[in-house]
């Protein structure tokens, strides 16, 4: 079968994929959700001080605080007049169904504007604070655990518990000083609705919480916890559960800002460069990580005795022409002397460029037999050029190097090699920048046992096999060589 005819067949079953009205792949893996924190307590329990431990601990991630008090109904004019005998906690004092409006928004990607409330003119006021869409979302209000359908949008539940005597105290205080009431009027409000509001709505929703924290803010040992536990969940994409022989680099601001120009359509030549080079070396010394290692206890010249670790010193490089060439200065200052082997995997398309192997997610309406033919042919349509490799790499630890995951096609083909020479699938480390969905799948299930480690994992295909939000053609823009 000639080329011509395999490219003719491939287009035919590209036709028969459900494509989205924006040109992209229909993709298996949903775009990723925010973690949502509700914290709950009663009136100055010390809800906003472990908010704000939270927040000041996870400062390498984007955190929102949004509170329940942005959400009470203004009160009218005849409720202002006896406004000492309303009810503030209550759940009916809340306008929870422009609360959920809001935090479904947030939740999908949407920036939302929540109006200020006033609490001398117990009004909404203003045009309010435009708040964007972050890594973590923290809800915190007496009762922001109280209805179900609040509840459901979270992924961590905290009720914030104190004594009751410590907590009017602080009521008293703030009232006083923040909110300019009188010392009378606030022990009569508590009497009157804080304190029977809390024995009949907030207390009972403690039930709901997955976390206490007894004393608030002064706990450490329990916001120390749910730091890691916050970590452990941010940190783990929902793939890296589903292939535990996925590594993602742990994400700062440092990585994001890399990647936010690299990714810039508008970056030079030359700061593509510089920040996909700072890149590159992060996912080689990530991927070193993952090597063997034997421990030996040196002597420093202080006299004291160190106990330290040796690497596999077994190890070589194979890069992906060309992209995956970049990718070679930093493994070199790296490993000092590592031989490095070279693999040119080729397919032409219809336009005479190089095409990306392209395996199609295939919606679950078509047959496995049409699943099969399709992968069997867009694999044919990729041919092994080049390949130089060490005469030994079959008793070597492996890093394949190359910095776009897309369709996977052409990963297979370069481990297959590797494999038939002899390399143990156990031993390669497949080094990516970014990483499509729709390619570790096909990569991870083919094979299990092959680590892959990348510094981001994007969100899908588009129709032209690219990685979407991607960073375009990596080897053109990196050599110099695009239009």
């Amino acid at each position: 079968m000639d080329s011509e005819t395999l490219s003719t067949l491939n287009n035919n079953i590209k036709n028969h994929l459900p494509v989205q009205s924006n040109g992209l792949i229909s993709a298996p893996d949903p775009p990723k959700q925010p973690f949502v924190i509700g914290v709950a307590g009663g009136t100055a329990s010390g809800k906003t001080t472990v908010c704000n431990m939270i927040i000041s601990q996870l400062h390498d991630q984007r955190v929102v605080l949004v509170n329940q008090d942005s959400f009470y109904h203004s009160l009218s004019d005849d409720t202002l007049a006896q406004v000492y005998d309303y009810n503030f906690d209550h759940p009916d004092a809340f306008n929870t169904e422009l609360l959920l409006s809001c935090m479904e928004k947030l939740k999908n990607g949407r920036a939302v504007n929540i109006t200020n409330y006033d609490f001398q003119t117990h009004k909404r006021i203003g045009p309010g604070w435009k708040v964007n869409p972050s890594d973590i979302i923290i809800l915190e209000g007496i009762l922001v655990l109280h209805d179900s359908r609040v509840r459901d949008l979270m992924n961590m539940k905290i009720f914030v518990d104190a004594d009751s005597d410590l907590r009017l105290a602080r009521r008293i205080q703030r009232d006083t000083v923040e909110r300019g009431r009188n010392i009378q009027n606030v022990l009569d409000q508590y009497a009157r609705s804080v304190k029977p509001s809390f024995e009949e709505f907030i207390l009972p929703s403690k039930k709901y919480a997955d976390v206490i924290i007894p004393r608030g803010g002064d706990n450490n040992v329990a916001i120390d916890l749910i730091i890691q536990h916050i970590r452990a969940k941010l940190g783990q994409h929902h793939l890296c559960k589903l292939y535990p022989n996925v590594s993602v680099i742990h994400s700062t601001f440092q990585m994001r800002g890399m990647h936010t120009l690299v990714r810039d359509v508008k970056t030079t030549k030359h700061d593509f460069v510089f920040y996909a080079d700072r890149l590159i070396r992060l996912a080689v010394e990530h991927g070193l990580g993952h090597l063997p290692f034997t421990e030996k206890q040196i002597t420093t010249p202080t006299g004291s005795v160190y106990p330290g670790v040796v690497f596999c010193k077994r190890l070589c490089g194979v890069s992906v022409i060309r992209s995956g060439e970049s990718m070679e200065n930093a493994l070199r200052a790296c490993c000092k002397g590592i031989k490095i082997g070279k693999i040119l995997i080729h397919g032409e398309g219809n336009n005479g460029r190089q095409v990306r192997g392209g395996l199609y997610h295939m919606p679950r309406s078509l047959s496995l037999s049409l699943l099969h033919i399709a992968f069997q042919i867009t694999a044919m349509l990729l041919q092994l050029i080049y390949e130089k490799l060490p005469a030994d790499i079959s008793s070597r630890h492996v890093l394949l190097l190359d910095p776009v995951l897309a369709s996977g096609n052409s990963a297979v083909k370069a481990i297959n090699l590797l494999l038939s020479k002899g390399v143990v699938e156990s031993n390669i480390i497949f080094l990516n920048l970014i990483a499509a969905p729709q390619g570790i799948h096909v990569v991870c299930k083919k094979f299990p046992k092959l680590k892959i480690v990348t510094s981001e994992i994007d969100v899908t295909l588009d129709e032209d096999l690219r990685v979407i939000p991607g960073m375009g053609e990596f080897g053109d823009r990196y050599f110099g060589t695009n239009n």
